[in-house]
């Protein structure tokens, strides 16, 4: 397992099979993403799991965090989150936040997560913004 920054172009592929595979391909590009920090995590060299980071003062949205299905369970999502908390605690960054699907929030509460007030739909999926603001302490 190899866990690096990757272009923004190399997110797509998965961005688009994992979490809107329904939609067409360009979906998934987002204008900024020539802005933000991207990781990919490698296994046997092939890409199984990214995350987009778009830092702004001391906070940091994280999107666009997607496994291959296949790869799912096997805890390739939870080594590159916390490879990028800490790649974030070491710049100093107070919050990171992201736009958790309601279904997935537990995941994301074993990072330190809470759930805001802040709730959305998207494309029928419902969505809550979730934060941890301690990120800096630990």
């Amino acid at each position: 397992m190899d866990i690096r920054q990757i272009a923004y172009e190399d997110t797509w592929d998965i961005r688009h099979k994992v979490m809107w595979p329904n939609e067409h391909f360009s979906f998934v590009k987002l204008p900024e993403d020539p802005k933000g920090v991207h990781y990919g995590l490698f296994v046997e060299n092939i890409l199984t799991s990214i995350v987009s980071v778009f830092i702004t003062g001391s906070e940091a949205q994280f999107r666009k965090f997607a496994t291959l299905d296949t790869q799912q369970g096997k805890g390739y999502g939870t080594a590159l989150i916390h490879y990028m908390i800490d790649q974030l605690t070491a710049k100093g960054i107070e919050r990171v936040w992201c736009n958790a699907r309601a279904n997935k929030t537990d995941f994301y509460n074993r990072f330190g997560m809470t759930k805001t007030d802040e709730t959305y739909v998207k494309g029928g999926i419902h969505f809550v913004v979730m934060e941890n603001t301690e990120i800096a302490v630990k």
